[in-house]
């Protein structure tokens, strides 16, 4: 299918612990990590949000940010609340969590069309799902409803109730090499590792 039918989100609502400040305002190719997300998904589909955690944040940078709808339910709460806001129909949404400053706007492309047919297309790389760099379709809305009200938080824990579009290490290397490009920052010494890394 063509993206232009996709909504894209930046899920950027966690709490930095590890960074110990905002990650999303971290420098980043000239502007922000979170401007570098909404840049990449504005070129894979035309509607672009921010998912901003429990409060109201970045309201700046140009797109509509929605606050969680379930608070303290972490990045399944955070889909849980992109699902609500997605189109009606058979529209598909692309997930980008704002510490993935790697994954390339083609990637995302290629998951919206693998999700035809699917609830959901999710990279799996040799480190295991990366859920947070998914396309996902409101079918999904129930099952992972379900999965909050009882406390359960996994990204993957709704997964036996839809279809996966399961993307192999195959799939995904012809946009580059899975374990660099869907590398995240949690700490300080994950940005400046990945900052060396963009400059070799």
């Amino acid at each position: 299918m063509s993206t232009s039918a996709a909504t894209g989100f930046v899920m950027a609502g966690g709490r930095s612990l590890r960074m110990g400040r905002d990650k999303a305002l971290l420098p980043w190719a000239g502007a922000t990590l979170i401007d570098h997300a909404v840049a990449r998904l504005r070129e894979a589909c035309p509607d672009v949000r921010i998912l901003s955690g429990p409060q109201a944040r970045y309201a700046d940078r140009g797109v509509p940010a929605e606050p969680d709808v379930m608070v303290d339910a972490g990045p399944l709460g955070g889909l849980y609340t992109g699902l609500l806001h997605l189109h009606a129909g058979d529209a598909v949404a692309l997930f980008l969590a704002v510490d993935l400053p790697l994954v390339p706007v083609e990637l995302l492309r290629r998951l919206a069309v693998l999700a035809a047919g699917h609830d959901a297309a999710v990279p799996v790389a040799g480190d295991g799902p990366h859920p947070l760099c998914a396309a996902y379709r409101r079918s999904c809305l129930e099952a992972v409803q379900r999965c909050l009200q009882r406390g359960e938080r996994r990204m993957t824990a709704f997964w036996p109730d839809v279809r996966v579009r399961r993307v192999s290490e195959a799939e995904l290397a012809p946009f580059g090499d899975p374990g660099r490009m869907l590398r995240n920052v949690n700490t300080l010494e994950d940005y400046l590792d990945l900052i060396d890394a963009t400059r070799q």
